[in-house]
């Protein structure tokens, strides 16, 4: 079955590679575009180039949409350009982190009695919205921190949707969406606040804002709880933005056990039309697992 299966994706790759003709800057790529935002990110395509050449093919192979985490950490003149790549080519950005958590040292405790990195965490959020601007993104990720240890959950809950509240204010008037993301504890971040899209739902309900919602990243949620798509139906009125990565091994959809065919049938039943995040690796190396890569997210667009 995997032989099979790498046969068909390998076939898929091909057919794509012929659609995917190089397109000069500003004009619409040969590619037969997905009909949904799948976004990569830099490295999805690293044997291209740099960034702004990894945009261009992305764009070749008819992707709509690309995501950078990092980008709030770029030089201005890189933001800028990367926009300008963006519009030329006509692909819409997703999101970037607003507040990136220092792993190593398992914080910022967003919920703890201390209230300075409640405020250093609004400081990043008023910074984020100027590259939100620059980079014409409308999601901004915001990861809020790890549970503060002596301090109950549902106090550190209390504040987290205050300073939530106060984020979503910061945002609203630029047109911004803050999608809070949780990520698993038992594989990548132990000890983080949110852990399961529906804490994050609970978060976000009592917030109340348009400007704060729910990033459904499927691969942080297999991990943590499973029971993926009545999951989404329960919060699907929170959720704004969505991340694919198949488990285990983080990598393209139909590496792994999550049924992604399934998934797109279930959102295009939800008229859902968001940019969905590519926010994993690529199961083969250099060329091939980039060929295996467009295959794989051609076979699911098919769905």
């Amino acid at each position: 079955m995997i032989t099979s299966r790498r046969h068909l994706l390998a076939a898929g790759a091909a057919a794509s590679m012929t659609l995917g003709l190089s397109a000069a800057p500003g004009q619409a790529s040969n590619a037969a575009r997905f009909s949904l935002a799948f976004a990569p990110h830099e490295g999805s395509f690293a044997s291209r180039g740099g960034l702004i050449e990894q945009i261009a093919y992305a764009a070749d192979q008819g992707f709509t949409a690309w995501e950078d985490n990092t980008a709030r950490d770029r030089p201005v003149a890189q933001q800028e350009q990367m926009a300008k790549a963006l519009a030329q080519r006509n692909m819409t950005m997703g999101v970037f982190v607003a507040s990136m958590p220092k792993w190593g040292q398992s914080r910022p405790w967003l919920g703890s009695d201390d209230g300075s990195e409640r405020e250093a965490f609004l400081a990043d959020i008023a910074a984020s919205v100027e590259v939100a601007k620059r980079l014409n993104a409308t999601c901004i990720t915001v990861v809020p921190g790890f549970l503060a240890p002596k301090v109950p959950v549902d106090i550190q809950t209390a504040r987290i949707i205050d300073l939530m509240r106060r984020a979503g204010d910061i945002a609203a008037p630029h047109n911004l969406v803050l999608v809070i993301e949780p990520l698993n504890t038992l594989t990548d971040h132990p000890g983080v606040y949110l852990q399961t899209i529906a804490q994050g739902y609970a978060v976000a309900r009592g917030v109340n804002s348009p400007a704060v919602k729910i990033l459904a990243d499927l691969y942080h949620a297999q991990i943590q709880a499973g029971n993926l798509i009545p999951t989404l139906e329960a919060c699907w009125s929170e959720i704004a933005y969505l991340q694919f990565g198949d488990n285990p091994g983080r990598k393209e959809p139909t590496s792994g056990e999550i049924n992604y065919h399934t998934i797109v049938r279930w959102l295009r039943a939800h008229s859902f039309t968001g940019v969905i995040g590519m926010e994993h690796g690529n199961s083969l190396s250099g060329r091939e697992g980039e060929e295996r890569l467009v295959a794989a997210y051609r076979e699911i667009d098919r769905s």
